[in-house]
């Protein structure tokens, strides 16, 4: 009996462990689209603020970021959620989730 309880034990863990491994989360960012001009690709700009070490200063870094767009939905100046993927090609990791805000739209204010 001892022996059942650990063969149940270890499968038990072993679909926990495959549970987790596709339960987890990818990671995203958010962004505005500088560029739409490549087929079902956009070229996402992502801002990010870090402090400075010496001058305890906060600096803005940007990222550019080359993104899977299969509908060529996005367009300039869009403001867009970005996924983590594997790779689609030598520079896209990437994939448009969906587009919080389009270009031209008033943003959302709470008032």
């Amino acid at each position: 009996m001892a022996t059942e309880n650990q063969v149940k034990q270890g499968s038990a863990s072993k679909e926990a462990s495959d549970q987790r491994n596709s339960l987890q989360k990818r990671r995203s960012v958010v962004g505005v689209v500088v560029s739409d001009k490549m087929q079902k690709t956009i070229v996402v700009k992502v801002d990010r603020q870090v402090r400075h070490s010496l001058y305890k200063k906060y600096v803005e870094k940007t990222r550019r970021y080359k993104a899977h767009d299969e509908k060529n939905d996005a367009k300039i100046g869009d403001r867009v959620l970005l996924i983590e993927s594997r790779p689609l090609s030598r520079e896209k990791r990437w994939v448009l989730n969906s587009i919080l805000r389009r270009a031209g739209q008033a943003p959302d204010v709470n008032v």
